[in-house]
């Protein structure tokens, strides 16, 4: 009877934690699509967004200089 009982616990123990393992998988996964995503958008606004820090940066050493 101990033995069963025993038996299931370590049973229901490995199932745990091969549960939190592939959790695990899936978040990082997960992340790394995040990660590649973003990544391709920056390069493909990369242009658009370096002329955006440009014109910012342009008009603040203009107002600085204004004063």
């Amino acid at each position: 009877m101990i033995n069963k009982v025993i038996t299931r616990a370590k049973a229901a123990l490995r199932r745990m934690k091969s549960k939190k393992g592939q959790t695990l998988v899936e978040y990082a996964l997960i992340l790394a699509f995040i990660s590649v995503v973003a990544i391709a958008v920056l390069i493909a606004l990369g242009g658009q967004i370096q002329s955006v820090f440009t014109t910012i940066t342009s008009q603040l050493q203009a107002a600085q200089s204004s004063h």
